[in-house]
């Protein structure tokens, strides 16, 4: 079955989205800790961060939200945020703190492979980075390899990027472990198209779009669609969601 990661922005209301979230599907869920400098974020994360930070979601308060979703779902959390906040925090204290917390594993978008090796982490590579550093991260990497599927930041575009065949060619060609694919996938469509490359899809822009502008129930259905998109049969999805629904 293919994979489906959601990502969610740490705040006050995150653990009652990643709630909703794995109930639509999610077999993953990434865990945003806001940065006031995010280089790889488009604009919908980058004003999710600022929200966060302003409702004073600094690294201990994202812990602390990061035990209180982990308590409430059982699917991998993976916090995802940069390395200056593992370097104010510091990197081994930050992962001890981390998997106490409930973290599976991390992702920091901007960490160099070769940097912090003792850091357990979902590498990213792109379709920039040359194919010996793609086996290279392959070899490093947390359980999946992180496919950013474009040149560019997150955030919805109107069609999947031209580039992830590509990318996803010459991935498999140097590794065996499971590649997902994101940036710029937001629509059942995209994510079925990627997901026919990939071995998964992540999905962050839109979902954190949904999340705050119609709250849980929007997201499980919003995510539910993925999954149906994913399966290629919406029927079913459909009659084991509204069962859920009917037994909250």
């Amino acid at each position: 079955m293919k994979r489906l990661s959601v990502y969610l922005m740490a705040g006050p209301e995150t653990p009652e989205l990643a709630e909703a979230a794995v109930a639509g599907g999610a077999d993953l869920l990434e865990f945003g800790f806001p940065f006031s400098d995010p280089l790889a974020d488009g604009p919908v994360i980058r004003l999710a961060g600022e929200r966060a930070l302003a409702q004073g979601m600094r690294t201990q308060a994202c812990l602390e939200c990061l035990a209180e979703t982990r308590a409430r779902v059982e699917v991998p959390l993976i916090p995802m945020t940069y390395a200056s906040i593992l370097e104010a925090y510091g990197y081994e204290r930050f992962q001890a703190d981390a998997e106490a917390a409930g973290a599976t594993s991390l992702i920091v978008a901007d960490l160099p492979i070769e940097a912090a090796p003792e850091v357990k982490r979902v590498q990213l590579v792109a379709p920039t980075t040359p194919t010996e550093r793609v086996k290279l991260a392959a070899e490093g990497t947390d359980g999946w390899l992180y496919l950013v599927s474009l040149t560019g930041t997150t955030g919805a575009r109107a069609e999947v990027s031209s580039q992830l065949a590509g990318l996803v060619e010459r991935a498999r060609a140097v590794t065996d472990v499971p590649l997902l694919a994101g940036f710029g996938i937001s629509t059942p469509a995209q994510a079925a198209e990627a997901a026919s490359l990939a071995d998964g899809i992540v999905v962050g822009s839109r979902a954190v779009e949904v999340a705050h502008e119609g709250g849980p129930e929007a997201l499980r259905e919003y995510v539910a669609s993925l999954r149906a998109a994913l399966q290629g049969e919406a029927g079913p999805l459909r009659e084991e969601q509204a069962h859920a629904s009917a037994s909250d």
